[in-house]
């Protein structure tokens, strides 16, 4: 395939320094694309306290505005107008599009009067969301949103095959997989802190019960404490203590539910890597992952993993091997992976070495690899195509160079 060097404008409500899912995963697509030669301009909301200013070229901020019950995360505001004039002083040859609000929507609509070729990604389950917090209706209008948002792109990017056959039967089309990749260089055992887990209240032969993620409604973390008091009802004779990392709507509650629990708020960067390497067993109750880059990063840093059977566990989790696995929405066989863990020493020695062996083989590179591919792809195909219009003809534009 030509390697051309491309522009490649990348438009989120969501980026680094910012933590979450989404996020992470951008920061690494962008950074290997730049890597790689290309050119990479990120689209997106000005975060808190951040200058409106920046190189034009590979930064464009916009307004945001804050999302309700959600500090920190915001959904962006611009208009259509604006972007097509600046598209049309430096123009892209792709878009990647990577949340569907406001800002996506504007970028979609502009790319399509200009006749850029757009890819999309399905980043995160916004209807399935709306369904646990028993918004039926809104669920099933996202559903139509989404659905006619992602059928104006080239092609939609997901980040698990559970969660392409879910769109599937939705009616999404031109679906492809792209999955995610963890820096085991980071995300390592060899970070465990004997110092940190001394702060924890736990001893060198005790079990560290590690959570990590936004602390949200969504996340079903309400599993967290049956659990955890299963597992020490199971085996009296081990000292467990539930450590907490991450920060969101629910902290309070839980902190209110889970009083023997140690929150440890948001960590980044070393830090995170060494509260995932200083614990034993890593907890993962959520059911609405699109992927779950959580999960790759505590297999990465030695943990074992007890997860539903789905999303980045399904992919990379044999169970009874590298971790454990329940049927998903099953609580009680959850509960009983986790007790299984601790049964034997030997049995927790070994998944968490397999865990390790498995995930140090996920890179990036080969995913933003994958990732231009895509790109290439659509900047080969008719920006105009067969694609059904937004209301909007777009304007003939000069060939790509």
């Amino acid at each position: 395939m030509n390697t051309r060097a491309l522009r490649i404008a990348l438009v989120s409500e969501t980026f680094p320094p910012e933590i979450n899912g989404v996020a992470n995963t951008l920061g690494h697509l962008s950074e290997g694309l730049r890597q790689r030669g290309h050119h990479v301009q990120v689209v997106r909301p000005r975060q808190a306290n951040e200058p409106w200013t920046g190189d034009m070229q590979s930064l464009l901020l916009c307004r945001g505005w804050a999302l309700p019950g959600y500090p920190g995360l915001q959904w962006g505001e611009v208009s259509m107008h604006k972007l097509i004039r600046h598209w049309r002083r430096q123009r892209p040859d792709v878009l990647y599009i990577a949340t569907e609000g406001p800002l996506g929507l504007s970028a979609l609509r502009a790319a399509r009067r200009l006749g850029v070729a757009v890819v999309s990604g399905f980043h995160t389950n916004f209807a399935q969301y709306c369904s646990k917090y028993g918004l039926g209706l809104l669920a099933r209008l996202l559903t139509h949103y989404l659905r006619w948002f992602h059928r104006r792109t080239a092609t939609t990017l997901v980040p698990s095959v559970s969660q392409c056959l879910a769109l599937q039967r939705r009616g999404f089309e031109r679906l492809a997989l792209l999955t995610r990749g963890v820096d085991a260089g980071l995300f390592n055992p060899a970070r465990r802190s004997q110092a940190l887990r001394e702060r924890w209240g736990l001893g060198s032969d005790d079990i560290a019960v590690l959570h990590v993620g936004r602390l949200a409604a969504e996340k079903n973390l309400a599993l967290l404490g049956p659990c955890l008091q299963a597992m020490q009802n199971a085996h009296p004779q081990r000292h467990l203590r539930l450590v907490v990392v991450g920060d969101g709507p629910q902290r309070a509650s839980l902190e209110q539910q889970l009083p023997g629990a140690v929150f440890c708020g948001a960590q980044r960067g070393e830090a995170l890597a060494e509260h995932y390497a200083s614990g034993d067993v890593f907890l993962f109750p959520s059911l609405t992952e699109t992927f779950g880059n959580v999960v790759l990063e505590a297999m990465a840093s030695g943990l074992a993993v007890v997860a539903y059977d789905e999303a980045a566990a399904a992919q990379h989790i044999r169970h009874g091997h590298s971790g454990t696995l329940a049927m998903p929405g099953d609580q009680a066989a959850f509960i009983e992976a986790a007790c299984w863990l601790l049964e034997e020493d030997e049995t927790l020695r070994r998944i968490r070495l397999n865990a390790r062996q498995h995930a140090s083989r996920q890179g990036w590179p080969a995913v933003v690899e994958q990732f231009e591919a895509h790109l290439m792809d659509a900047c080969l195909s008719s920006p105009a195509g067969a694609h059904a219009t937004l209301g909007v003809k777009p304007e003939s534009s000069t060939p790509h160079g």
